[in-house]
């Protein structure tokens, strides 16, 4: 990741408003939500998601869960997103901005609760996430990586004028000691402004509220 400058927050934007989203930190008062939109897909998400084969987890779980996510996003080290409907405020997903795939990079993860899959919300969030890596992060490149076999995952990044940079073997640990091939799409800084991701309506805003974007 690319250092912030001397008056900017070491963390990207705490809360992005997109035409139909809020994607922002959790909240402990999130958990009983979040426990809920996780138990209803645990069996969609079993096969893409490894975080998947730790659930269900009990409600107190998850408070401990979000207070972590919470304190490592505070501390600018990984950047994870609740998906809220605005309309209604439900959960209806989640996503993040990791800094685990090297220097100058930040790797994008998304999933969608069972019910509300074929909405576009991935690619509503994933586009948003990209701009604010580029944006307000200045990365040099956003990566994606999923199972080859998630078609569904992998289309996200081909809407979003995402490269894919091939499959590797046997990559993705998984539980039971498997592993899975991965398939990795990327956007470069030079390549993002003739991106669809470019365009993304939003409004951004930090911890307390001041306007990013």
């Amino acid at each position: 990741m690319v250092p912030p400058g001397p008056d900017r927050d070491p963390s990207p934007a705490y809360r992005v408003e997109t035409e139909r989203l809020t994607l922002r930190c959790y909240q402990p008062e999130d958990a009983e939500r979040l426990h809920s939109a996780v138990a209803q897909s645990r069996e969609h998400l079993l096969p893409w998601m490894p975080w998947a084969a730790d659930e269900p987890q009990d409600i107190s779980q998850k408070v401990q869960l979000i207070r972590g996510f919470r304190g490592r996003f505070d501390l600018g080290e990984d950047f994870v997103y609740g998906l809220f409907e605005r309309s209604s405020e439900e959960l209806v997903g989640g996503c993040g901005l990791h800094p685990r795939c090297g220097p100058g990079g930040l790797e994008m993860g998304y999933w969608v609760r069972v019910d509300r899959i074929g909405e576009g919300f991935a690619t509503e969030a994933a586009a948003a996430m990209t701009r604010v890596a580029i944006e307000l992060e200045r990365v040099e490149f956003v990566e994606i990586s999923c199972d080859p076999a998630n078609e569904r995952s992998a289309a996200v990044p081909r809407k979003l004028g995402f490269t894919s940079e091939g499959v590797l073997r046997a990559r993705l640990p998984w539980p039971g000691g498997v592993r899975k091939d991965k398939q990795t799409w990327s956007l470069l800084a030079e390549d993002y402004a003739a991106s669809p991701c470019a365009s993304a309506v939003l409004d951004a805003f930090d911890v307390i509220g001041g306007r990013l974007i």
